[in-house]
């Protein structure tokens, strides 16, 4: 047996073969085939501004979304809340000292504690969550 590294007849043409068709590849890439019917279809519309947007926070500043801070949550029976009246005490599964969960329109996005200020209730943010957390958190 020797060891030659010239290639058979056969190998040669399928090498070829190969060389050719990565080459038309090639061609296809770089030199994509545009129509003059496809060019006109994505021409500018009349009378439309002709400005440079970009990715510009102004435009949604003004829309409303619902905040929600969330103490904590209990089922009970359609019986127990009948006999709710002013002055009672329903039991949450938060525990006192616990991060309060701040929603955007259901959406967890904060946690915080409770503070008050001036007689009222607020929120004091201590953990933003990240959007690549809430995608994470989607993925579940």
């Amino acid at each position: 047996m020797s060891d030659t590294t010239t290639p058979m007849p056969d190998e040669e043409s399928s090498v070829d073969d190969w060389a050719s068709a990565l080459a038309e590849q090639q061609t296809a890439v770089t030199t994509p085939a545009v129509s003059s019917a496809g060019a006109s279809v994505f021409q500018p519309l009349a009378g439309a501004p002709q400005t440079n947007t970009r990715n510009d926070i102004d435009m949604i500043l003004d829309i409303p979304v619902q905040l929600t801070v969330e103490l904590g949550r209990t089922k009970i029976a359609i019986k127990s809340l009948l006999q709710l009246a002013q002055g009672s005490v329903v039991e949450l599964d938060g525990m006192a000292g616990e991060p309060m969960d701040v929603l955007v329109n259901g959406c967890l996005i904060a946690q915080g504690e409770v503070v008050v200020v001036n007689d009222k209730f607020g929120i004091r943010l201590t953990d933003i969550i990240t959007p690549s957390e809430r995608i994470r958190k989607l993925n579940r």
